[in-house]
């Protein structure tokens, strides 16, 4: 008896979200706003590293003088450090949005 209302519970839950209804509705919300804040938190922390840049550079100016291979300081981070920064941020954001999927891919399956 228990397994037979789990199967209806789990057919519900995946009808409710396939027709749109109020509880489906909530659900896809739910990962949207999940979606939402990973890519809000991720955004603002790219951003508060690549704006600390020059502030760093104003408050030490002397690593404005500082040259490796006859090239700024300055031009290597924002030339070359700047990519695998933007890389990792990707590569965080790709797992955790498809972590969410999963997480609510389970929930619309139990």
């Amino acid at each position: 008896m228990l397994a037979s209302r789990r199967g209806a519970r789990t057919v519900r839950t995946r009808v409710e979200v396939q027709e749109h209804t109020d509880v489906g509705d909530a659900l896809i919300r739910g990962l949207m706003r999940a979606q939402l804040g990973l890519a809000l938190r991720l955004a603002a922390l790219t951003l508060l590293v690549l704006c600390s840049i020059p502030v760093v550079m104003k408050i030490f100016p002397g690593l404005t003088e500082v040259t490796i291979f006859g090239i700024l300081l300055p031009w290597w981070i924002l030339g070359f450090a700047v990519y695998p920064l933007l890389l990792a941020v990707c590569w965080v954001y790709n797992r955790r949005a498809d972590r969410n999927e999963q997480e609510f891919g389970d929930l619309v399956d139990d």
